[in-house]
């Protein structure tokens, strides 16, 4: 028996893994995927491990997905592409065994046209089904003023929650580069949410549910850098938790769940801080696309001598190739080192066997 209900977890139940996340001190790796492939390494990772995770499309994961030669007029091809992506999480996850918060990242205003369409999906699947498309959608208009940031966030708030979903937020921006978008040149000081910002978007979003994450910039970057280039400051995280729990007498003492971008190159010490301080959620990129191209690059330099022509190899000039170039078995490869650096990520977020049930007997011997 699992704690949490393998498949596509919406509604309560992704607020209760952030709730045990936070008391038992792990966070979920929220893996951003391109294709069928990666998907299902994430879902076999998941399994194997016992643990919750997050799989999240970006805007051009999306269109990736949808395929890169279909029009992206009106937002076409990215919310075609969301809509395939997660109906394929839907259809598997289940059936590997994998419990799922199906996300997608970062959306600036130009691009909400995508998330619309997507929640007009979700609504649909709600209606017939009981529960929406996706777990929850993650809108970033921090390069806004923070009022125009959060007024929006609110309205979206307000449908989402009406259909069982939750929403990430962003204050302070991420540094770096991800999906077409460039902050390799923001100014030192955006990249540090002060607690007053975070009070003020959970004392908005909270008058209308209690279905949100907020993404607080904490010096974090997308992107893989020479150590030194970074300065991490996790405490700012702690600090927001203390002034949000005095500001509104919450029961809890970290009411927020913080989300950590720009995971990838990040120490387990820094890590296992934020994560202290109520990170639920670690955003993973940069270092899994290394991870995927290790398989890739490994196997077509040990298998050179078989993949220059269709037909001769240094076991005879007849024999065939096609064995060795068939996409499937270099596919393979690389979903497997994608697999072990996914493995790593887990076990840096303390996040393994987190599925198991603790039953009356096991929580007495404890």
């Amino acid at each position: 028996m699992s704690k949490f209900k393998h498949g596509v977890a919406s509604g309560k139940l992704v607020q209760e893994i952030f709730e045990d996340a936070k008391i038992n001190k792990y966070a979920l790796p929220a893996v951003n995927v391109t294709s069928s492939s990666t998907v299902n390494a994430v879902l076999e990772t998941a399994a194997e491990l016992n643990s919750p995770v997050i799989i999240q499309f970006s805007n051009g994961g999306c269109h990736f997905f949808g395929g890169k030669g279909l029009s992206n007029n009106n937002h076409k091809a990215t919310i075609l592409g969301g809509i395939s992506g997660a109906m394929h999480v839907h259809q598997l996850a289940e059936s590997y065994g994998a419990t799922v918060i199906l996300h997608t990242d970062h959306c600036s205003r130009k691009n909400l046209p995508w998330i619309d369409g997507l929640i007009s999906e979700s609504q649909k699947w709600f209606n017939l089904h009981g529960k929406p498309l996706y777990s929850s959608h993650m809108i970033d208009l921090s390069d806004e003023p923070i009022e125009d940031n959060i007024n929006t966030c609110v309205e979206y708030l307000k449908v989402l929650s009406k259909i069982d979903m939750t929403l990430e937020i962003e204050l302070g921006i991420t540094g770096g580069e991800e999906d077409g978008v460039d902050n390799t040149d923001i100014e030192s000081n955006k990249l540090y949410t002060q607690p007053e910002e975070v009070a003020y978007a959970y004392g908005e979003l909270i008058k209308v549910s209690d279905k949100f994450t907020i993404a607080a910039a904490f010096g974090n970057v997308h992107g893989v850098y020479k150590p030194g280039n970074v300065k991490l400051t996790p405490k700012i995280l702690l600090n927001s938790q203390k002034f949000v729990h005095e500001k509104f007498s919450t029961k809890n003492s970290m009411p927020v769940d913080f989300v950590f971008h720009g995971g990838s190159g990040s120490s387990v010490d820094e890590i296992r801080e934020a994560i202290s301080y109520g990170a639920i959620k670690m955003n993973i990129d940069t270092d899994l696309q290394w991870g995927f191209t290790i398989g890739t690059r490994n196997y077509f330099s040990s298998k050179q001598d078989y993949l220059k022509s269709q037909i001769g190899n240094p076991q005879g000039d007849d024999i065939p190739n096609k064995k060795y170039y068939d996409p499937r078995v270099w596919l393979r490869e690389g979903e497997i080192t994608f697999k072990e650096r996914l493995s790593k990520c887990f076990t840096d977020l303390n996040n393994i066997n987190r599925n198991k049930w603790v039953g009356l007997k096991e929580l007495k011997r404890e």
